[in-house]
C-alpha cells in the first residue's frame, strides 16, 4: 500500500494558512497516518481547521490544533480588518482554489487596501496570492511583493534556423551550462560586471552593503525551482511592427528568474520589520505593511527597486 504525501498546496487549498501549521500537519500525519488514503487524511485536516478546540486535547493531532489556534496577545495595541473589505475583480474564478481567493479576502479588509483583482492562474502565497493584486494607500507590503523580487522573463529571437536545435544538440546545451549557474546556491569563481553593481544604494544602506560580495558572485545565476534558461523555436505568425521581425520560425533563447539570495534576503529583512511595526490578526500576518512616508518603508523602497534591476540585470547577462 502507497504510504500517505501531502502536499503544501493540498492544505493551503483547503484553507491552511501560511506558516508552520502546514509542515506540521503534513509530518503529523504521514508520520501516524501513514495508510491513510489522501481524501481521508485532508478531510481529517478540514475538520482540526473548523475546530481546533475539539482536537485540542487530542494525543496526536492536538499539535496541529495547537498551531492553528490564536496564540496569546503580546502587550500594545493589534491593528484590527476592517469588517467589510474593498471590491474586487476575480477572473476566472472557476479555476482558482479556495486558499487563494480567502487571502484575497482577508487582504481587501486592510485598511490600506484601494483597489484589487485575482488573476485567472491565482495560487496560494505568503499573505497575498501569488496572481494577487493589490493597489495600496501609501504603503508597500513586502510580503505582498515577493520574496523573489523582480521575478521576471526574458525573451532573445535569433535569426538562426531552429532546425540547428537538434543538428547542434550538445553546442547549445554547452553554451547554457557556460553562460549561467543552476542551483539555489550557485555563485561564479570569476563574477560578471554589470552597472547595477556600482550603485549608491549599495553605501547608503548598511543592510545591502552586507550583501553586495554574494550578490556580484550570483550576478547571472539562475536559481532553482520553476527557475529556467532554455532555448527552443519562435514562430512568428506575421511581421511584428514592434520588434521588427518577419513572418517565420526562429530560434528563441527563453529565462526565467528573480533576484536571487539578494531579493530574498531584502524581503525577510523588512517583512520583520513591518511585523514588528504593524500588529495583525494571525490569518494576516504576512500582509503588514511599511508607510512610504517612514524610514523603513523608503529604506524597502530603495532595496526593493534595486533589487528589481538586479534581477534585470541577471538575465541581460545570461542573454
Amino acid at each position: 500500500m502507497a504510504k500517505l504525501k501531502l502536499t503544501g498546496k493540498q492544505l493551503r487549498s483547503i484553507g491552511y494558512p501560511e506558516g508552520p501549521v502546514i509542515s506540521i500537519a503534513m509530518n503529523i500525519m504521514e508520520k501516524n497516518f501513514k495508510h491513510l488514503p489522501q481524501a481521508e487524511a485532508l478531510e481529517i485536516l478540514g475538520s482540526i481547521l473548523q475546530s481546533p478546540n475539539q482536537y485540542a486535547q487530542d494525543g496526536v493531532l492536538g499539535k496541529i490544533a495547537e498551531a492553528l489556534l490564536p496564540k496569546p496577545k503580546p502587550e500594545g495595541a493589534e491593528i484590527s480588518l476592517n469588517q467589510n473589505g474593498i471590491q474586487f475583480n476575480v477572473f476566472g474564478s472557476e479555476g482558482i482554489e479556495q486558499g487563494a481567493l480567502h487571502q484575497m479576502y482577508t487582504a481587501a479588509k486592510l485598511p490600506i487596501a484601494v483597489a484589487g483583482a485575482l488573476m485567472p492562474d491565482a495560487h496560494a502565497g505568503y499573505g497575498l496570492p501569488i496572481g494577487g493584486v493589490l493597489a495600496t494607500e501609501n504603503a508597500v507590503i513586502p510580503y505582498g511583493v515577493g520574496v523573489d523580487i523582480g521575478c521576471r522573463m526574458c525573451l532573445s529571437v535569433f535569426d538562426i534556423d531552429p532546425k540547428e536545435l537538434t543538428q547542434r544538440e550538445n553546442y547549445f546545451a554547452r553554451e547554457l551550462n557556460e553562460a549561467t549557474l543552476f542551483g539555489s546556491g550557485g555563485m561564479f569563481n570569476k563574477p560578471a560586471d554589470h552597472e547595477v553593481m556600482y550603485r549608491k544604494e549599495f553605501d547608503e544602506l548598511g543592510l545591502l552593503k552586507g550583501l553586495q560580495g554574494r550578490a556580484w558572485k550570483q550576478l547571472g545565476s539562475s536559481g532553482s525551482g520553476n527557475h529556467f534558461v532554455e532555448f527552443g523555436v519562435v514562430e512568428i505568425a506575421e511581421k511584428d511592427e514592434v520588434l521588427g521581425i518577419e513572418a517565420g520560425k526562429y530560434l528563441g533563447l527563453l529565462s526565467h528568474s528573480g533576484s536571487r539570495a539578494l531579493g530574498a534576503n531584502i524581503a525577510n529583512h523588512f517583512t520583520k520589520i513591518a511585523k514588528e511595526k504593524r500588529r495583525l490578526p494571525g490569518e494576516a500576518s504576512n500582509l503588514a505593511w511599511l508607510r512610504l512616508d517612514e524610514q523603513e518603508g523608503h529604506e524597502y523602497w530603495m532595496a526593493m527597486n534595486l533589487a528589481g534591476d538586479y534581477a534585470s540585470a541577471c538575465h541581460h547577462i545570461i542573454h
